[in-house]
């Protein structure tokens, strides 16, 4: 099982999320976090003074999924999240040693 985590930009989320509903994954977990790459910011104009913002909003995705799935899911991301600009994301893939269902008790790939 991998666990696959993407820090994406905040108005790809519905296709990233519709795209990934598509090819069977069936949860996500979704923060809104703030991130600072190769976009380094930029300045914005407020009340007449000038302020550079550093930290730009983005999205983090992530979905616990089988191993056989992980070509497609991440396929899936990259094609669903780019608009092929900086500061489009990235994507991480973890092992995930075990995982339980807490209703259930099911662990494994029957809990996902």
């Amino acid at each position: 099982m991998k666990l696959v985590t993407a820090i994406i930009k905040p108005f790809k989320l519905d296709e990233v999320r519709e795209a990934l509903s598509a090819i069977g994954v069936q949860g996500i977990t979704v923060t809104e976090v703030k991130g600072f790459g190769r976009q380094k910011g930029h300045t914005e104009l407020y009340r007449g003074a000038e302020y550079v913002v550093d930290f730009l909003p983005k999205v983090k995705l992530e979905a616990a999924i089988d191993d056989n799935m992980l070509d497609q899911v991440i396929e899936t991301i990259e094609k669903a999240a780019s608009t092929g600009k900086i500061g489009d994301g990235k994507i991480f893939v973890f092992d995930l040693e075990q995982v339980y269902r807490i209703r259930t008790g099911e662990s494994g790939s029957d809990a996902l």
